[in-house]
């Protein structure tokens, strides 16, 4: 079933545009501004492969602990019902993207303590003139406290191993990656694109979709829709 969580991630990611571009969006402007044409697109790939490397290595602390604790535990039951909790929390990130409740992002708050320790350590990389720094800062702003991330984050819990966990995070990754690429080299007709309520909803309720599916698959093993 892990399996599986890696397109519902992917995909999930990718139709979250428009909230990650309500998280990020700012960030990747800024940093995009002032920039040589030329040197544009190399930066803020460069800044995505920072933040990427993040999730990653969220997944891999997360799958890692879940693995030592499931090995020493026995809890066959427990890593069920992570798996469970994250499609739900998959179901409520959902409605949130389509702009039917915006209960999920009360969970933002958890990541908050975190993010103001990181904080304060962007300042000596700013402004952003080369690669590396890019690089570094989008290491930081991968920790920045996020209801779509913690979503993908309790499947990479679920998983059971590091590696597993660092796979699931790799794909939500992946799946965010075009929406903020092309925020920085085209972000206002973007912006006002993915802001537009029949865009918000069409995508919402997919990811919405995807997670009812992933709770009927592990709830009901004979539920098979195609």
């Amino acid at each position: 079933m892990i399996e599986t969580s890696f397109l519902v991630l992917f995909l999930a990611g990718l139709l979250g545009g428009g909230h990650c571009i309500g998280m990020c969006g700012g960030i990747v402007t800024a940093l995009s501004l002032n920039l040589p044409e030329q040197r544009r697109g190399f930066i803020l790939l460069s800044y995505n492969i920072g933040r990427m490397a993040s999730y990653v290595l969220i997944g891999t602390l997360l799958g890692g602990l879940a693995q030592a604790g499931l090995s020493l535990l026995q809890v066959r039951p427990l890593q069920i019902g992570l798996y469970l909790l994250a499609n739900v929390m998959i179901i409520g990130m959902g409605l949130y993207l389509a702009g039917l409740s915006p209960a999920i992002t009360r969970i933002e708050t958890i990541g908050k303590p975190v993010w103001r320790r990181l904080q304060p350590l962007l300042a000596p990389l700013l402004p952003i003139r080369h690669p590396g720094q890019a690089l570094l800062a989008g290491a930081l702003w991968g920790w920045l406290p996020c209801g779509l991330v913690y979503s993908a984050s309790l499947t990479a819990l679920a998983s059971g191993s590091a590696a597993r966990g660092a796979l699931v995070m790799l794909a939500f990754a992946l799946g965010t990656l075009p929406n903020l690429l092309a925020m920085g080299l085209f972000a206002n007709t973007l912006k006002r694109w993915l802001q537009k309520r029949p865009v918000r909803l069409i995508a919402g309720l997919a990811v919405v979709g995807m997670g009812v599916y992933q709770l009927l698959s592990h709830l009901l093993p004979q539920y098979t829709p195609f």
